[in-house]
């Protein structure tokens, strides 16, 4: 499908790309031969027939993926500091979404900062932490929350790659994502969510995490509330010069100012761990709690 532009596009303001998706996702595709387990994993990892057991053993044959998920099993996020020694406890713990998650960070190469926007990871961790700590509120799983908030950006992050002097015209015009949106329509006819969520469907990701990022610019739609909240902490956190916009009018009412306090210190306290963890980053001290070293299949 080549996507055209929009009707009414200021064409001489913002050039309009011929955005193609399916030679981007074709590309996409063509990274698996690179990452073979990743791919496998994403794969297989919502099959009836795969158990953590099962999974654990695909995934011990990409040790940097698999010592990513070991950081995160161990991580403050989970409350299992330096406990999870077993690679197949570590899938237990983080669930088979959340491998599922981290195996497409790598094989759509979102671990190379290198390609990417400069202030990718920082938002990402952000929309992350901001969507699981609130997905209560929401009657929404904290660990789905996670992954929806990590892969959200995955749209962002393929424009950048096709079109990157392009995409950062944009990120420096236009510094709020409900603004950025607007401005990769115009552009790309597309806008980068909903590139994220044809890319998850494509891959099979439930609905659970593609239909938020199709409902989120509608502030009626309760289905996109908690995507759109975390937005707003995320903005709130990396965004210079941020103009706030009340959480009340975002969320139809679930929440108010008072409730994004502890989930803003919480981000914030937690945030780089995260970052360390998808991105395989050595710890910032050499507490064995943070380092669990060796660990066994």
């Amino acid at each position: 499908m080549t996507v055209t532009p929009f009707p009414g596009a200021d064409l001489q303001a913002t050039p309009v790309q011929v955005f193609d998706i399916e030679k981007v996702l074709a590309s996409i595709d063509s990274m698996a031969a690179q990452r073979p387990v990743a791919a496998q994993i994403v794969s297989v990892a919502n099959s009836d027939d795969t158990d953590a057991r099962a999974l654990s053993r695909i995934l011990a044959s990409d040790v940097a993926l698999a010592s990513r998920v070991m950081k995160l099993a161990n991580s403050a996020y989970f409350g299992m500091r330096g406990r999870v020694t077993s690679l197949q406890f570590a899938v237990t713990v983080v669930g088979f979404t959340t491998v599922r998650t981290m195996a497409t960070v790598a094989l759509t190469n979102l671990d190379d900062e290198s390609r990417l926007p400069e202030d990718f990871w920082d938002v990402t961790t952000s929309l992350a932490l901001g969507a699981s700590t609130l997905a209560p509120r929401f009657g929404e799983r904290p660990q789905d929350a996670l992954c929806l908030g990590l892969l959200a950006q995955l749209g962002a992050a393929l424009l950048h790659h096709n079109d990157p002097d392009g995409y950062e015209a944009i990120i420096a015009a236009e510094p709020a994502y409900r603004g950025r949106r607007a401005a990769e329509s115009r552009r790309y006819g597309i806008n980068s969510l909903r590139l994220t969520s044809v890319a998850l469907e494509q891959w099979g990701f439930p609905a659970a995490l593609t239909h938020p990022l199709k409902e989120i610019d509608d502030l009626q739609s309760m289905d996109g509330a908690l995507l759109r909240a975390a937005f707003e902490v995320a903005a709130r956190l990396t965004t210079e010069d941020y103009e706030e916009v009340p959480i009340v009018r975002l969320t139809g009412g679930r929440l108010r100012e008072d409730d994004l306090v502890p989930v803003l210190d919480q981000v914030r306290a937690d945030a780089a761990e995260l970052r360390r963890a998808m991105l395989g980053e050595a710890p910032e001290s050499d507490d064995p709690e943070e380092n669990p070293g060796e660990w066994t299949f």
